[in-house]
């Protein structure tokens, strides 16, 4: 299967300013081509990189006062390569944390998930937040967190993630959070899913369910979205002026028919909510 993923932000600066930017494909994807550029007027930006435990990849820069375009373009063939994870790594992500605070949750957690373990726990878990929470763009603050999407009923990916992350946390399940880009994805935009580790390996879970798990292209992993951030900054005044985000799967050149069989085994509604995935 191959994929190709764009993201375009345009940024007005106020000052020069520290900026780390989480927007390329994780390094454990197998990565074709792949073109990051930072284009101010005439002027070209080489940031540092920076690949953190988990293999997320952050890019660092300083940047002068202006509009800065951020391009970014990624064929990925093939899957990725599993990596294994520590004892170290499954302790962190048991751990409550800023958006996902499992401690919070536990009491209702151990009410509805009492006596379920393993792909049980991971089925009922899904479940219950895709059929508890509303996907309302535009409602969600980003301060929000696993808390505030249990008593609001609403959110978007990042709320959907966080309340899945807390509940399984608070069942004794390691979970994570991931950022993606997600082929088929409407609106488009960055995505985010929770993981679960069960028997050594991490499965996906998207509570929204609008998009095709197999599919998905890692950018990075973290306790929740502080750790996942696409932008951060520090020292001035950023604006958001544009983004523009892509993601689709390159149909296959053996012919029509099954070319279009298999873009259309990678749409979100082909996916078995109910089978253990992993981000490919």
């Amino acid at each position: 299967m191959q994929r190709v993923v764009t993201a375009e932000l345009d940024l007005d600066l106020g000052a020069s300013v520290d900026l780390i930017l989480q927007i390329t494909a994780a390094q454990q994807t197998p990565v074709a081509s792949e073109s990051l550029t930072f284009t101010q007027g005439d002027r070209v930006y080489t940031p540092t990189e920076i690949i953190d435990q988990s293999g997320s990849r952050l890019h660092r820069l300083t940047a002068e006062p202006g509009l800065l375009e951020v391009r970014y373009e990624a064929t990925i063939e093939g899957q990725n390569v599993s990596s294994r994870t520590s004892d170290l790594e499954a302790i962190t992500y048991l751990r409550p944390s800023r958006y996902a605070q499992s401690d919070e949750v536990f009491p209702q957690a151990r009410r509805q998930f009492k006596g379920l373990h393993g792909h049980d726990l991971i089925a009922a878990v899904s479940d219950f937040v895709a059929t508890s929470t509303t996907y309302t763009p535009g409602l969600s603050a980003g301060t929000d967190s696993a808390v505030t999407t249990l008593m609001t009923g609403q959110g978007v990916c990042r709320d959907y993630a966080h309340l899945v992350i807390a509940l399984l946390r608070a069942m004794d399940m390691p979970a994570r959070y991931a950022a993606c880009y997600a082929p088929g994805l409407r609106p488009m935009d960055f995505h985010a899913v929770a993981e679960a580790y069960l028997d050594g390996a991490w499965y996906v879970i998207d509570g929204t369910r609008l998009a095709n798990r197999r599919s998905l292209v890692r950018i990075a992993t973290g306790r929740d979205a502080a750790d996942c951030a696409f932008l951060s900054y520090h020292g001035g005044y950023v604006g958001l002026q544009r983004m523009h985000v892509d993601a689709w799967v390159v149909p296959d050149d053996t012919g029509f028919a099954e070319s279009a069989a298999s873009i259309d085994d990678y749409a979100p509604t082909s996916d078995d909510f109910t089978e253990l995935v992993q981000i490919s």
